[in-house]
């Protein structure tokens, strides 16, 4: 399990919150920006809600998580199994 890429951060914002995240991958402080990162994002919440942000680093769409930490599994049977995780 130690050798497993961390799982998403699931984050609760509210309106008028500003956040510094990372998007270039390498922040140790993922998701949020260090202050070495080459590639901020600042983003202004506009309305409460939840934010799936990647804490691996592998996601195409940083800071946000779009599943790239879980290897590809055949047919939507796994997948169901993977996400109620039985």
């Amino acid at each position: 399990m130690a050798d497993e890429e961390p799982l998403p951060e699931v984050r609760a914002v509210e309106a008028g919150q500003v956040l510094r995240l990372c998007c270039c991958g390498q922040c140790a402080s993922l998701p949020d920006a260090g202050a070495a990162c080459t590639a901020p994002l600042e983003l202004s919440v506009g309305r409460e809600r939840h934010l799936l942000l990647c804490r691996c680093g592998l996601s195409a769409r940083l800071p946000f998580c779009d599943g790239s930490h879980a290897p590809a599994v055949p047919g939507l049977k796994e997948r169901w199994r993977r996400f109620t995780g039985r």
